[in-house]
Order: C-alpha cells, then sequence, then structure tokens
C-alpha cells in the first residue's frame, strides 16, 4: 500500500490569494512586462495543426484498421500528448488570448472547434470555472481545481494516490458540478451537442477505433502521463508558504508553456509564448522562489511522499473571502484602494 500521508487537512489561510499583490509590486518594478500583453497571432495556427493532425490520425487508424497494441501504444504517446496540448490551447483561449481580449465571442467559438479532436465537451464550462480559480484562488467553493476533502480521506497511500492520479481526468472533469454546480448557458449546451455530433461522425465513418484514439487519448493524457504533471506541479504544496509553482523545462514546448505558472497567474493576459521573457524581466520574483525541473519527478514525489498528498493545497475560507471583499468595496468608495488590473477583462468578468 506504501506510506500514508502525514496531513490531516488542508492548509487553511486567512490571507488574499498572492498574485494581484505581486502583480502590483512587479509591474511597479519593471513596467515593461506591460508590453507583452499583446496576442499571439501565431498561436491560432499551431492549435489548428495539431487539430489537423489528429483529424489525420483519425483517418489513417481507419484506413489501416490498426492493431489494438499499435493502436494503444498511439493513442497514449501521441493523443495524450497532442490532445493534452489541445487542453491547455483551451486554457489559453479561456483567457481570450487566441483572438485578443477584445474579442471574446471569436475566442469561445475557436474553443469549440478546438474542442472536437479532444472528444468530450468542456471548453465553455472550462472556460467559466477557470477564470474563477484565477480570481478566487484557494476559495473552498469557487477554486473547484482544489481536491474535495472524501478525495483527500480516501486516497492517502502511495497506492490509492496511484489509482486517484490515474482516474484525475475524471476527478478534475466532474468535481466542479459537485463543488459549484452552475447552470448551463446556451454556448455550453451547444458545445455538447457540437462534439456529440462530431463523435457521431467519427464513429459512422471511421469506426470505434478512431473514436478510441480521440477520448482515451485525452483521458491518459491528463492521467499517468508525463504532460499531467502540470496539474500536481502547479499548486500542490511541495514546500511550506508557497502555493504556486512554476515549471522550467522541455515539457513546456509541447504544452504552450503552462509550466510558468507563477508567471500565468501574475499575469494572464500575456501568451504563454512570452511567459519565459516575464521571469527574464523579473527574475527576482521568479528565480528566488521554489519550482521544478521534472514533471515525471513531481509526479513520482506526489504519489510516494507521505508530505504531499490531496491535502497538500491552500485553501480559504469562504466567509472571509467575503469579508474582505466588502472591506475592499467600501475602500474603493472611499477612494481609498483603486482596483487590482489584470486579473481578468471586463469580458471576463461578465462570463463570470
Amino acid at each position: 500500500m506504501g506510506a500514508v500521508n502525514t496531513r490531516e487537512t488542508f492548509e487553511w489561510r486567512n490571507d488574499d490569494e498572492p498574485h494581484a499583490k505581486r502583480r502590483k509590486e512587479i509591474l511597479a518594478k519593471h513596467p515593461e512586462i506591460k508590453s507583452l500583453m499583446v496576442t499571439d497571432h501565431m498561436f491560432k495556427y499551431h492549435v489548428m495543426l495539431l487539430c489537423v493532425i489528429q483529424f489525420a490520425m483519425v483517418c489513417a487508424i481507419s484506413h489501416y484498421n490498426t492493431p489494438w497494441p499499435v493502436l494503444l501504444l498511439l493513442t497514449y504517446v501521441v493523443s495524450g500528448t497532442i490532445n493534452h496540448a489541445l487542453l491547455l490551447a483551451i486554457h489559453e483561449i479561456s483567457h481570450n488570448l487566441a483572438f485578443g481580449v477584445t474579442k471574446p465571442m471569436a475566442n469561445k467559438i475557436f474553443g469549440l472547434f478546438v474542442n472536437l479532436p479532444i472528444g468530450v465537451p468542456m471548453s465553455i464550462s472550462f472556460r467559466k470555472y477557470h477564470l474563477e480559480h484565477h480570481r478566487y484562488q484557494g476559495h473552498e467553493i469557487l477554486d473547484t481545481d482544489i481536491p474535495m476533502e472524501i478525495e483527500a480521506k480516501l486516497f492517502r497511500n502511495t497506492l490509492l494516490k496511484t489509482v486517484w492520479m490515474f482516474f484525475q481526468p475524471l476527478f478534475y472533469s466532474f468535481r466542479p458540478f459537485v463543488v459549484n454546480p452552475k447552470v448551463a448557458g446556451k454556448l455550453e449546451l451547444f458545445n455538447m451537442f457540437m462534439q456529440f455530433a462530431c463523435d457521431y461522425l467519427v464513429v459512422q465513418y471511421f469506426g470505434w477505433k478512431s473514436l478510441f484514439y480521440m477520448v482515451i487519448g485525452s483521458l491518459l493524457g491528463m492521467g499517468l502521463h508525463p504532460v499531467a504533471g502540470h496539474f500536481i506541479s502547479e499548486h500542490y504544496m511541495f514546500k511550506l508558504g508557497f502555493e504556486t509553482y512554476s515549471y522550467y523545462g522541455i515539457l513546456n514546448k509541447v504544452t504552450f508553456n503552462v509550466g510558468y505558472h507563477n508567471e500565468h497567474h501574475d499575469f494572464p493576459s500575456i501568451p504563454g509564448s512570452l511567459l519565459p521573457k516575464v521571469r527574464e524581466l523579473a527574475p527576482e520574483y521568479y528565480n528566488t522562489i521554489p519550482y521544478h525541473t521534472s514533471w515525471v519527478k513531481v509526479l513520482w514525489d506526489y504519489i510516494t511522499d507521505p508530505t504531499i498528498g490531496p491535502y497538500a493545497r491552500v485553501k480559504r475560507k469562504e466567509f472571509e473571502y467575503a469579508l474582505r471583499k466588502q472591506e475592499k468595496k467600501q475602500l474603493q468608495k472611499d477612494g481609498v484602494l483603486a482596483d487590482a488590473a489584470g486579473v481578468v477583462t471586463t469580458d471576463e468578468k461578465k462570463d463570470l
């Protein structure tokens, strides 16, 4: 069974999430970072190329009637990696980084099409929950990135954490609907219809093996897979006092630099391709805090280290958030406190 986790509860804090304060400090010292808040016009073409590759693979699997052993290997290695990259492309799109913050609908529509090779509808749902993760990092209800209490209690040793990692895509996908259920909007319902229609056409014209390649590739790519290490590396507390971690390694090249996670939370309006520049411009804010250099090691440490597990997350009480929000509104009303800039755009606030 392996070593039993030593943590018995989450790390509860009564402060604000750290990135709004960091953003203000960094911009005061390095105003040149504002020049990175642009649209990477090549991003959308890179994403479309990945979509074309995946649908070409769908056709090839059908045409050659790929044997199951080869299909399983292709599904894990190729589909797992590419579909995970597409999931992270949707992450970028949720921040309006494909067409810019002035074109939120264009970003949403693009996300619907990028979703198709993944096989499971998630683009619109992910967007509305992910933006709250940024604004309310650690919030016991609104930040659905944090494992539920029942997950932390059940998956407490090496073997069970391995199981949890394997099924992590299911926990990650369904947790928001349990912790903070929301009424599905029209575009969210259309996302489901469009995706299931695509899946149906894939089965009709290319067979079940092709759909298996798409859907199971997405699930495997989010579980025990090297690129899935970012799910753990980003916010699991590997060192007391730090709740967000960056990863500086080669796998950033196939994941739109999602590893630059402190940089991303500090400046979510900067495209992934330019996040390394943030670290270059403000090294005193990123090189002096803990970071990871291997996602594989992150997965290994998470599974085997008894001090790390589902409880190794920072959480903040809902009522304390409400009190601080009320205090801030009063200060803003009195002209004492300016609204923090850069967390989300006006259009993103509407989505919330």
